[in-house]
């Protein structure tokens, strides 16, 4: 085992050395005029890239909502540039600084930033992915089936081809916060001072409205999904069937992909790393709706 372990460092370690070889790395473009310093995002594209349409990865960092930057990407730039892609991480600003409507439509503002001008850096701006971990599994569902986030940056969900939520436990938000009380109520302990219910407003009406699954309906031109999620986790478990559900009743093709040797950050972490199980489902839904 600690042969194994061994050389999984080894191996992480020689590829993340190579990682500037791999690609260039523009970083901290303003995606708001004068906006604020997490108004700003990183592209990631290989070398000579520029003129060409490849596919895009708009990706969303997680940290609660209340920490996380755009550089705890890991693998992913390096290996989805490997295979084409451009690679987008964002910044947004943070809760309680902002609100959480407020936080959202910086993530809004920074989608319709990338459709407006990924052209430049080699990207498709009609052939857009969006990912993100953790709270960033909730902002990327979210922006992905509720049209109106990204339709008031002049975006279309017609220009995005796949979304892929890691891990994320608030894909319906009433849910959560009920199970959360629940286990509080049976169990005891002091109630979260700022837990689900606090972050999103503590208004039960902006808890459904922020919830992705809200807003699954047939004819929306809501884009396929892959949910990945660590089955050890009874939170993000639920959830991720919840999403799935709710997509497939509406004709929506959805994956949940539970990986069990793992836990809620080496999920998100580990995503890129050859024969792993939830790399491979990765790689087959992009290969599936990357299109030409």
């Amino acid at each position: 085992m600690n042969c194994l372990r061994t050389s999984a460092v080894v191996w992480l370690l020689c590829i993340m050395s190579q990682l500037c070889q791999a690609q260039q790395v523009k970083s901290n473009i303003p995606y708001v005029e004068n906006g604020h310093q997490r108004h700003v995002l990183d592209i990631y594209t290989a070398d000579g890239s520029a003129g060409g349409k490849r596919p895009v990865m708009f990706w969303i960092h997680g940290g609660g909502w209340q920490a996380g930057d755009k550089s705890d990407v890991e693998l992913k730039p390096k290996v989805l540039v490997e295979r084409g892609f451009v690679f987008v991480s964002t910044n947004y600003r943070l809760f309680p600084s902002v609100t959480m409507d407020v936080l959202i439509g910086d993530v809004a503002k920074s989608l319709g930033w990338v459709h407006r001008n990924i052209a430049k850096y080699g990207g498709d701006p009609e052939r857009i992915f969006v990912g993100g971990h953790s709270a960033g599994a909730q902002l990327a569902a979210l922006i992905c089936i509720d049209e109106r986030w990204i339709k008031s940056e002049g975006v279309s969900l017609k220009s995005l081809k796949g979304c892929v939520p890691v891990d994320g436990d608030t894909y319906d938000i009433p849910k959560i916060i009920m199970t959360a009380e629940h286990r509080q109520a049976l169990y005891g302990g002091k109630m979260p001072t700022s837990g689900h219910r606090q972050k999103f407003g503590n208004d039960p009406d902006k808890h459904i409205d922020l919830s992705a699954v809200t807003h699954v309906a047939k004819g929306k031109d809501i884009l396929p999904f892959l949910i990945l999620f660590f089955p050890g986790n009874p939170d993000t478990n639920a959830q991720a069937r919840r999403l799935e559900s709710v997509l497939k009743e509406s004709g929506i093709p959805a994956t949940a992909f539970g990986k069990s040797d793992s836990n809620h950050s080496r999920l998100n972490n580990d995503l890129g790393i050859p024969d792993e199980p939830a790399t491979i489902e990765f790689y087959k839904f992009l290969d599936k709706y990357r299109g030409t």
